[in-house]
């Protein structure tokens, strides 16, 4: 049996940077993080956007913002001192009539209330930063957002955390609790303290610690759609005003490190956990689990399931996908969008008593475990800020 002071359980960016945290703390503990993958970052971590966000969609009392602005400024730093590749080409908000001006201003007013550098601007002016956007009167430029190769950053940080003295273990999957001990597919591992960041599966592993009651993950499949343009055609991320009762932002224009344009994400109710493609990763358990949560929502959630499965579901068409593109810019023509992107699954956590998505980080432990329960975007970018909470949480919790 294996033994340490600190088990995390995931090794995505939410897992590495705990790590990472905790052995920078406590120089002499032992810290273990297991992945059950062969590599770290196979899920979210490395099929994300990869857009360094800059904080001013989210509500100011929430924990996004509060870390998104700090996570921006250290993500961006780190990869500058790692030397990988930055776009910083920022991003336009972008009105589509009347309707869409009133949140407009409630994005400029969260901004300015949660310390964001933003710029307001006429059509005329959005057009000399990106000459193919459209926007009604008036569109919202944001510099700091930026964009990175999320696998680039998931190599450094894993590559960081063993040279700082943590040990990484790729292909050890955890199986369940057994007292104080963790089971996996290898053997088992004596921790002293349990630290829960298994994404798609938080829940579950939370449960067998006596958290996650009242939270299930609920996932949603996120597709893009590649620009087969040549870098810069488009040069910088526009995104629609987003309907801010729901975590998800629709589909916009995301311009990658290389400066090519894709379309997208999605966010299709998945049938399964790791619903990525065809069958694969085929759980009749998870199946069945997913359609009856799906089936309950429909009959009545704390928000509107049913349209947002009929449209999200839609968007497996690319001439939909490129439709509502083309409201964003000019020249959208569905024969440059060929390729579809790897698919990514959100973990998105459901509050069942409510029956509502929550919007922002949650986080349940005590002085034996902790667990991270819902991480979605932009947890990318608050990663380095998030794992220093979830470290004075651990410390509170151990006190």
């Amino acid at each position: 049996m294996q033994t340490c002071d600190f088990l995390v359980i995931g090794g995505g960016v939410i897992g590495l940077s705990i790590a990472r945290e905790l052995r920078r703390r406590r120089t002499d503990a032992r810290v273990l993080l297991i992945e059950k993958e062969p590599s770290c970052g196979a899920h979210a971590s490395g099929r994300n956007s990869g857009v360094l966000h800059a904080g001013f969609y989210y509500s100011p009392d929430s924990l996004k913002a509060k870390f998104t602005r700090l996570g921006n400024e250290r993500l961006t730093a780190y990869c500058e001192e790692k030397r990988i590749p930055l776009n910083k080409c920022g991003k336009l908000v972008v009105a589509k009539d009347a309707t869409d001006l009133p949140a407009l201003d409630e994005l400029l007013r969260r901004g300015q209330i949660n310390g964001i550098e933003l710029q307001t601007m006429t059509d005329v002016e959005a057009k000399s930063i990106e000459p193919r956007v459209k926007t009604y009167q008036r569109a919202l430029f944001s510099p700091r957002t930026s964009t990175v190769k999320p696998l680039q950053v998931i190599e450094a940080m894993q590559q960081d955390a063993t040279r700082e003295g943590v040990n990484i273990q790729c292909g050890t999957a955890y199986r369940g609790r057994q007292n104080s001990a963790v089971r996996t597919n290898r053997d088992a591992i004596e921790a002293g303290y349990v630290v829960n960041a298994a994404g798609l599966y938080a829940d579950k592993i939370a449960m067998d610690y006596g958290f996650s009651e009242k939270y299930r993950i609920l996932p949603f499949k996120g597709l893009y759609l590649y620009s087969d343009e040549p870098p810069g055609a488009i040069r910088t991320n526009i995104y629609p005003v987003p309907d801010l009762r729901n975590p998800f932002l629709g589909v916009h224009f995301t311009i990658t490190a290389d400066g090519k344009a894709k379309i997208g994400p999605t966010a299709i109710p998945a049938l399964w956990r790791e619903n990525y493609e065809g069958m694969g990763n085929f759980n009749v358990g998870e199946l069945v689990e997913v359609a009856s949560r799906g089936l309950g929502l429909l009959a009545g959630a704390g928000f509107d399931f049913r349209r947002l499965a009929i449209e999200e579901i839609a968007k497996y068409s690319r001439s939909k996908m490129v439709s509502l593109a083309s409201v964003l810019a000019e020249g959208v023509d569905e024969r440059n969008y060929q390729t579809w992107g790897r698919p990514g699954i959100r973990a998105q956590l459901l509050d069942i008593t409510k029956k509502k998505l929550e919007m922002d980080f949650v986080l349940e432990g005590n002085d034996r475990s902790m667990h991270v329960l819902n991480a979605v975007s932009p947890a990318f970018t608050c990663s380095l800020p998030f794992a220093s909470h979830v470290c004075d949480q651990i410390d509170k919790a151990i006190k």
